[in-house]
C-alpha cells in the first residue's frame, strides 16, 4: 500500500470536490447496497470511504449501522464535518486495510469504490482478501469497484491495477459468488470519463 503520508497531502492540499474520484452522489454503490436487501440494522464498511458521500446517502436512506475506513485522518476529517452532528452515529476507522484489525464476521456489506486497483503488489491484495474473508459475515454481500481494463493508467499520480470482471473475481475467487458486474463512466470533476467495473459478490458460508 502506498504511504500513508500521500493521501494525507492529497487530502490536506486539495478539496474534496476536486479530486477526480470525486462523485456528488454515489449512486451505482448505493443502489448496490439497495440491491441485496438488508435489513436497515445491517452492518456496512465502506473501505477507502475517506471523504466520499456515500456515508451521506446511507444515512438518509436509514441505515444505522456504519463504518468508515480510510488510510488518511484528513479524508475522515472531511465527511465528518460535512456530517456534522449525525457523524457520531458513524464508526470511523482511520488505517491501512492490508494491516486493519476489524471484527470476524463483523459486516453484512463490505463496499470499496477505488482503493483495491491501487494494490499493485500481490502480497497487499492477498492480505485485503483475507480481511475481506475474516470480516464478512457468511451470506454477506462484497460490492468492489475498480478501474475497469479501458480505465486509466494511473490516479493521484500513482499507477493502478485494471480489471475486467471475470479477472475482479478471480482475485477473490471461489469464496465469493459473483451475482453480477456493471460498468460505470464516471465524468470527473475536470471533464474527464474513467471507466469503472464493479462486481457484485456474495461471501459464502464458510
Amino acid at each position: 500500500m502506498h504511504a500513508k503520508h500521500h493521501w494525507e497531502q492529497v487530502y490536506s492540499t486539495k478539496s474534496s470536490d476536486s479530486v477526480s474520484w470525486f462523485q456528488p452522489h454515489a449512486e451505482p454503490s448505493l443502489r448496490l447496497i439497495e440491491d441485496t436487501g438488508i435489513p436497515l440494522s445491517a452492518s456496512i464498511i465502506d473501505v477507502g470511504g475517506g471523504a466520499s458521500t456515500l456515508v451521506d446517502d446511507l444515512l438518509g436512506a436509514g441505515y444505522q449501522s456504519l463504518s468508515v475506513l480510510d488510510l488518511s485522518g484528513s479524508a475522515l476529517t472531511v465527511a465528518q464535518k460535512r456530517l456534522g452532528a449525525k457523524a457520531a452515529g458513524v464508526r470511523w476507522i482511520e488505517a491501512n486495510i492490508t494491516q486493519a484489525q476489524l471484527p470476524v464476521h463483523g459486516y453484512d456489506v463490505w463496499h470499496d469504490r477505488a482503493v483495491f486497483h491501487f494494490l499493485t503488489d500481490p502480497v497487499d491484495r492477498h492480505a485485503y482478501v483475507q480481511a475481506v474473508l475474516r470480516s464478512v459475515k457468511p451470506g454477506g454481500y462484497v460490492i468492489v469497484a475498480t478501474f475497469a481494463e479501458d480505465g486509466p493508467l494511473q490516479c493521484s499520480g500513482l499507477p493502478v491495477m485494471r480489471y475486467n470482471a471475470e479477472e475482479l473475481h478471480a482475485e477473490f475467487g471461489t469464496p465469493f459468488t459473483l451475482l453480477r458486474h456493471e460498468q460505470e463512466a464516471h465524468h470527473t470533476p475536470s471533464g474527464s470519463v474513467q471507466k469503472f467495473i464493479y462486481c457484485y459478490c456474495r461471501k459464502n458460508n464458510d
